[in-house]
């Protein structure tokens, strides 16, 4: 059926694309608003990184409706999240805060707006993956540089961002946040964990094209990322950045294991020897990835706890249809069921946070978007022989499962920063996948 109207739009408006300009060389325009949408996401808010992916979504919308023979269509995965944004669309019209949770919801048609922008993008336009991904690098890296200066300036806290009541002076971490809107340790370290798989798989890209320097560079870039990645403090991203180091060694023995295995061996020795030095001798670290299993011990840890608890309560009243998306609707409904002093603006848990907002059967959709995108993926790396997308589709993916390991803990998974990134992968998966 929508296909239908575009038809009918794009034989009506056929005139005004044969003679205009603008029209003809629209995804220029969109490729330029797309970029901009990365660099905007290192140090503007919220508000202007979404009104830039606004941008993108109306030239794409323009381009569906003028443009000759532009289709929509609908593969596996993307049914999944269909269904899960309908969902949203039913919780919207039922939920108590009507008001709250429409913000909410405009958050969540921009982030999927704009992955639907990306794909109809790259459907002509898939030899500008590696630039995107190029872009993403560059402003990864920029922020791993400023994160890296912060830790040596000892940057002061600008809220409660560890628990220092039983740890000496040496322990205490200077968290380093970057440049992201709103100022948080945790915001930078998931930034992080969205992109430093695919910036390896960038690399590995670079390698397998032979292009040598650029392969140095964004490895580089990799590396000063992970090194900042610790920097931030942030535990959810030491967890999820191991999930995604085990998954790149696991994947990347289909192509070491059987020449290289000397090499492949040493690598991971290295990494290993590397973590464990870190651990033995900065004690900065050690303490906080002991604080890890303190369980109840800290107060980060306890916090969380809490919140889980009045979240499946919260879950439990709602189930069908939750509550309404958005963190503001959240705020309001938490407070009947917070312990006192225990005040949260999510769930801590993006699974949780999706059935506590959505209901039990956005959440099925959403997990069954995630399957069957892991599917397609590891089916497409396990058995193409195009190396170089192999290795793109391989470092997307694990961003992907990465965020998720991180957003277990928290839910900095929300933040337009780490959004778009994530959303940008799996537009990128998409168009290489689907279209072999």
């Amino acid at each position: 059926m929508f296909n239908k109207i575009l038809n009918f739009s794009q034989s009506k408006l056929n005139f005004c694309y044969e003679n205009s300009l603008f029209l003809q060389n629209i995804d220029k325009f969109i490729f330029v608003s797309i970029l901009t949408v990365y660099f905007a996401s290192t140090f503007m808010s919220s508000d202007v990184i979404g009104f830039v992916a606004l941008i993108t979504i109306f030239l794409t919308v323009v381009k569906l409706f003028t443009t000759p023979k532009k289709t929509l269509s609908c593969k596996s995965f993307e049914l999944w999240l269909l269904a899960y944004f309908m969902i949203v669309v039913v919780s919207l019209f039922g939920s108590t805060l009507f008001h709250y949770s429409l913000k909410g919801f405009m958050k969540t048609f921009t982030y999927l707006g704009f992955y639907g922008s990306l794909v109809q993008y790259l459907k002509d336009n898939r030899n500008k993956i590696p630039v995107i991904l190029s872009v993403i690098a560059v402003c990864v890296g920029s922020e791993a540089i400023v994160g890296f200066l912060q830790n040596f300036s000892h940057v002061e806290e600008i809220s409660s961002w560890q628990d220092m009541s039983s740890l000496n002076p040496e322990e205490v971490m200077t968290r380093v946040y970057g440049t992201l809107k709103p100022f948080n340790p945790n915001l930078l370290g998931g930034y992080f964990v969205s992109a430093i798989p695919a910036i390896f798989g960038l690399s590995a890209y670079w390698l397998v094209d032979k292009k040598y320097k650029l392969s140095i560079i964004t490895i580089a870039i990799a590396l000063i990322s992970v090194i900042t990645l610790f920097l931030t403090g942030c535990r959810g991203s030491y967890i999820a950045l191991m999930f995604a180091f085990v998954c790149m060694f696991a994947l990347s023995a289909k192509f070491l294991w059987r020449n290289y295995k000397k090499v492949y061996l040493s690598l991971i020795g290295s990494v290993v020897a590397l973590g464990t030095m870190a651990l033995m001798f900065v004690t900065s670290l050690r303490a906080r990835v002991l604080s890890i299993f303190a369980m109840r011990q800290d107060s980060s840890n306890s916090f969380r706890f809490n919140v889980y608890h009045s979240s499946l309560q919260m879950f439990k009243d709602n189930w069908l249809l939750g509550i309404g998306v958005g963190n503001q609707n959240f705020r309001e409904i938490y407070g009947l069921y917070m312990k006192t002093g225990f005040d949260a603006l999510s769930a801590y848990n993006i699974f949780l946070e999706i059935a506590v907002e959505s209901g039990v059967f956005a959440l099925i959709a959403f997990l069954g978007f995630l399957g069957t995108l892991v599917k397609d993926a590891l089916k497409f790396v396990l058995k193409s022989s195009d190396l170089k997308f192999v290795v793109i589709v391989a470092g997307c993916l694990i961003s992907v499962c990465s965020v998720c390991v991180h957003g277990f803990v928290d839910t900095v998974f929300f933040r337009p920063q780490i959004q778009f990134v994530f959303w940008t992968m799996v537009a990128i998966i998409r168009s290489i996948v689907i279209s072999e």
